[in-house]
């Protein structure tokens, strides 16, 4: 199933206005396109146990930050954590929901899936225009014995404000000096090169059109629409492939308890078995909320989904959060006014 922004309010709502205040029984959101499809699994599920209905415009990271701060939204989404002196300005405060893998996707013709291999220096110089053909020897050097083509390679990244791009960008100045010192890691980023497209669904639909071309998505989007995923060499030197096992690997030494405010990056985690590119999706809410009973219907939802959605995540090649960080998350909402936490 190919997914579209158009599909972003769920549980069979009519697409609202973002100023829109909550309704009764109807949770308003925005933001990430990363976590949408576990955002909208669930919410099918919720609805149909506590009648409840999730309103979700996936608009981005970027959109989540704006909509949140300009309290329009009873949450935002993000996938670039708030720092925590951020958080306390504003007076909100942030969980995360879900891990997952923000992996780089190909249309190159006679390459399949998890065929070709890319290193971080070799990924960020692709982005950066110094590689600009399949067949460089960069690349060749990696993939011994694999067809490459003498053909451009066509760069697509994201127009919009963006946590993927966040985790993708935060991975690249990492690994690459040059693409720390000359571009840098945000939402936004001025590329070098490449076509932009709107969430991780216009990227989806530009790689799977051009042939030649090469993009980042979340996984999910990966799979849902049949892109070529590539593998990575991680910082331990291990060739890995994309999926729900690498990007546990890269969480898995995190003591989400001991985090201030969950703040965490797991781009370029160590371990042989670790996804290079992951990252956690965040919950942005007030603590002093406009709407009390609204806030408290949200978080009743995400109560749920940690008890009740990690089979759903992990078919969808998320990693669900462990019993301890969830303890201390909901523990962390009783500074949420009228959360009854």
């Amino acid at each position: 199933m190919k997914i579209s922004i158009k599909t972003a309010v769920f549980a069979g709502l009519a697409a609202a206005a973002i100023g829109t205040a909550a309704l009764a029984g109807t949770i308003s959101g925005a933001g990430a396109t990363f976590p949408f499809p576990i955002y909208s699994k669930w919410a099918g599920a919720y609805q149909g146990v506590s009648g409840d209905q999730l309103n979700y415009q996936s608009i981005g990271s970027g959109g989540g930050i704006a909509q949140i701060k300009a309290r329009t939204v009873t949450f935002g989404a993000s996938d670039m954590p708030m720092k925590p002196k951020e958080l306390d300005q504003l007076g909100l405060t942030m969980f995360p929901t879900v891990v997952g893998g923000v992996v780089p996707v190909v249309n190159v013709p006679g390459n399949g899936s998890n065929q070709l291999v890319l290193d971080g220096p070799t990924l960020a110089a692709i982005f950066q225009g110094k590689i600009g053909r399949w067949n460089d020897p960069a690349i060749k050097k990696l993939n011994s014995g694999v067809n490459l083509p003498d053909q451009g390679i066509v760069v697509v990244h994201r127009a919009d404000a963006s946590g993927t791009t966040f985790i993708f960008t935060n991975y690249l100045s990492k690994v690459s000096k040059d693409w720390a010192d000359n571009i840098g890691s945000a939402t936004s980023v001025d590329w070098p090169i490449g076509i932009g497209a709107k969430g991780n669904e216009g990227v989806a639909g530009n790689v799977a059109q051009a042939a030649g071309s090469i993009g980042y998505v979340e996984y999910a989007y990966a799979k849902q629409n049949h892109l070529k995923a590539v593998k990575m060499m991680n910082k331990d030197g291990a060739v890995v492939s994309p999926n729900l096992q690498s990007f546990s690997a890269a969480a898995a030494n995190t003591n989400w308890a001991g985090l201030d405010h969950f703040y965490v990056i797991l781009t370029d985690a160590s371990g042989k078995d670790s996804w290079p590119i992951a990252g956690a999706t965040f919950i942005l809410m007030y603590k002093q909320p406009s709407d009390q009973a609204a806030s408290a219907t949200a978080l009743k939802f995400f109560k749920w989904a940690y008890a009740n959605g990690d089979d759903m995540a992990r078919n969808l090649d998320y990693v669900p959060m462990p019993d301890s960080a969830v303890a201390a998350i909901q523990a962390s909402w009783k500074n949420i006014q009228g959360s009854g936490m």
